[in-house]
């Protein structure tokens, strides 16, 4: 009964509690975005040619989406950011589902669970996807939302259907690659 009314010191934040929330913060950024392919790797000239017929330009269009896709998101979003530069309220919302995209789809470290379900991640990017392009609709900025997001699927085909996949491997695959011994020649 000694410690009634007494105000325990442990608990209180202080300025280590905030550096230490930024500092985890700043450490989930760069894991998320690091989950990302290389720009370099995705925009590797010499990986660039036409496709020789229509089925092997979808061919490419599948394989490459579903490889680059974390990157591909990134370059629509960057392109709707810049078509809403002159209308602030649109800007506002995208702000707010920007941030909603960082703590749901980049910066996540483990998959999102709702009711005891495990949601897959391309469930994610169609339902944030959706949801930003209907509050930004609400805000009147509707042709700008449909010509920025126009182009910015014609980008990802355009790239999706001239870069060739030959190239594409997968991190852990390589891992084993390079584990092995190195023999000199």
């Amino acid at each position: 009964m000694t410690n009634y009314g007494t105000i325990p010191t442990s608990s209180t934040a202080g300025p280590s509690a905030n550096i230490e929330y930024l500092s985890r913060a700043k450490e989930r950024i760069k894991e998320g975005l690091g989950a990302r392919r290389p720009w370099k790797l995705m925009f590797n000239f010499h990986s660039i040619n036409f496709p020789g017929n229509l089925s092997e330009a979808i061919t490419r269009v599948r394989t490459n989406v579903a490889y680059f896709r974390m990157n591909y998101a990134m370059i629509v979003l960057l392109i709707l950011f810049l078509s809403l530069l002159w209308h602030p309220i649109s800007l506002l919302v995208f702000v707010a589902m920007m941030a909603a995209w960082l703590f749901l789809y980049f910066l996540r470290d483990e998959p999102l669970v709702v009711f005891r379900r495990t949601i897959d991640d391309r469930v994610v990017l169609v339902v944030l996807g959706v949801l930003t392009i209907v509050f930004l609709l609400l805000t009147d900025a509707t042709t700008n939302i449909l010509v920025s997001l126009l182009i910015g699927a014609v980008v990802v085909l355009v790239h999706a259907s001239f870069r060739r996949t030959d190239d594409l491997y997968d991190e852990e695959s390589a891992e084993g690659l390079f584990s092995g011994p190195s023999s000199s020649s």
